[in-house]
């Protein structure tokens, strides 16, 4: 397998930074003004879909009468309030973001996230700059579980789907890479370990997994 891969695309919350933790403040906040609870059943009906889509099932599950595009505007305000304060990377990321720059494999961002917060994080990273593309939910019409986003990072890096490997770690992200075509592995955190993750390549434990790390080849293996 490891000769077929010929790029990796990437999740971002909740895989490279625990922003998880982030919105689900920002889900209490929304819900506490409505005297409601923001509960990780609804988290996890949010994870991975774009702004509207996610917003759509705060709405549906709660049975709320507020427009979606003003709730979302109402989030995001949140979120920009909470972001950078709150920010923190996850287990190994550092670690792992090397172990990619020695494969010599081009690798890039595949985040349901808004654009303007994907630019706000960014540059607080070491390796913005080593990425191939950076795709965010403002680039698609669909999100994840559908495949939208996987089949145009595969395109984006120039491959077939199935020369790509995906790190996510949501079930939605993991059921759109799958969907697409991609060797997908799963790495849960304390918010998705009892998603469902059917069909994919290997279940890690984190970014440190040294069976994730053995997938990627020697940058001899590339050249």
């Amino acid at each position: 397998m490891n000769m077929h891969l010929l790029g990796v695309a990437l999740d971002m919350d909740g895989l490279l930074f625990d922003t998880e933790r982030i919105y689900f403040q920002v889900g209490q906040v929304l819900l506490q003004r409505r005297g409601h609870t923001f509960t990780l059943e609804l988290q996890q009906k949010m994870m991975g879909r774009i702004g509207l889509s996610a917003i759509g099932q705060m709405i549906e599950h709660h049975r709320l009468d507020d427009d979606p595009v003003s709730l979302l505007a109402e989030s995001d305000v949140v979120y920009g309030e909470l972001l950078l304060g709150e920010l923190r990377p996850m287990p190994g990321l550092e670690e792992w973001i090397g172990r990619l720059k020695n494969s010599g494999l081009p690798f890039g961002l595949a985040t349901s996230s808004r654009r303007k917060f994907v630019d706000q994080i960014l540059p607080t990273t070491q390796w913005a700059n080593d990425l191939a593309f950076v795709l965010t939910g403002d680039d698609v019409t669909h999100g994840k579980p559908n495949p939208e986003m996987y089949l145009k990072a595969a395109d984006r890096l120039g491959v077939s789907p199935s020369q790509m490997l995906v790190l996510e770690d949501s079930g939605n992200g993991a059921k759109a890479a799958v969907s697409a075509g991609a060797v997908t592995v799963a790495v849960p955190n304390e918010h998705t370990q009892l998603h469902a993750f059917e069909d994919v390549h290997l279940v890690a434990d984190s970014l440190a997994d040294r069976r994730l790390w053995e997938l990627l080849p020697s940058k001899s293996d590339v050249s």
